[in-house]
């Protein structure tokens, strides 16, 4: 199925592995995989390090406050809804077209608590109230790339802004060598929620190829051993990088200001020409 919306062309690609899930591609670039049958199914390897990090925040099952900024087919959402029951969820997508195209072809489970918003990141957080959420996820991409306007320091001081003094933030950071966008959303974050650690593929971690990192953010000690252990079980093990290795991670990275922000650096070309 392939449809114009409003930030390109989204295609739905049935996986020829798993009955009933589909994988969502916008301008051919992967932007999710959902299993209609099971929510906990998470195909994306950063999307598992998303969730990880949400299981291991608050005892397990206990009910969260999120905010989503991107949409997407609603994987994370959908993966809350299903192990924490009674979840409170928020989701902003600036594409109007592309939620309804999700709402028609895979559509979410009936939840109240669960609402979408076509709005910009940037306006739904200058419209929240103060301390209002347990999580703040930040997964937005233009284009393959997260827009400039979602990368400087009065952004995150906003979601530092909306988020409960013990919340989170967690982000999906896409990069490769010289990591130069990844160091500076470490330096960015840390001016304002400065307990973080960031997890990943070791090859990615060293800039040696391009790929996904996730930040997670607060004012509170991570759960780093925790997370460590569920990085180093997964199907692609994973690092995680925190204290001191962080801070040389960030490497005297300067944090980035509205009025000098651009967008992450793109995926090399034909990085997403082999489809699975």
């Amino acid at each position: 199925m392939v449809e114009q919306v409003d930030t390109g062309q989204a295609e739905l690609v049935p996986d020829p592995d798993r009955a009933g899930s589909w994988t969502l591609l916008l301008d051919g670039a992967p932007q999710s995989h959902v299993d209609l049958t099971d929510p906990t199914h998470l195909e994306f390897e950063y999307v598992r390090r998303l969730a990880a990090a949400v299981d291991l925040i608050a005892p397990a099952g206990e009910p969260l406050r999120v905010l989503h900024l991107g949409g997407g087919a609603l994987t994370l959402p959908r993966y809350v809804s299903a192990t924490r029951p009674g979840s409170t969820q928020r989701v902003s997508e600036v594409d109007g077209a592309l939620v309804e195209l999700v709402r028609r072809a895979l559509p979410w489970p009936s939840d109240a608590r669960l609402r979408v918003r076509v709005q910009d990141a940037r306006a739904v957080l200058a419209s929240t109230r103060d301390a209002s959420f347990d999580v703040v996820v930040a997964d937005v991409f233009a284009g393959a790339r997260t827009p400039a306007h979602l990368t400087s320091v009065e952004y995150a001081a906003e979601v530092a802004r909306v988020l409960r003094p013990a919340g989170w933030y967690l982000a999906n950071l896409a990069d490769g060598p010289p990591l130069r966008h990844a160091r500076g959303q470490v330096a960015t974050v840390r001016s304002v929620l400065p307990q973080a650690c960031l997890v990943g593929d070791a090859a990615v971690l060293r800039g040696r190829r391009y790929g996904n990192l996730v930040l997670v953010a607060g004012r509170t000690t991570p759960p780093v051993p925790e997370l460590t252990r569920r990085a180093a079980g997964d199907w692609f093990p994973g690092r995680v990088v925190a204290g001191d290795e962080l801070e040389r991670f960030a490497g005297g990275a300067q944090v980035v200001r509205d009025a000098d922000a651009t967008g992450s650096d793109p995926p090399p070309p034909g990085l997403f020409s082999v489809r699975r």
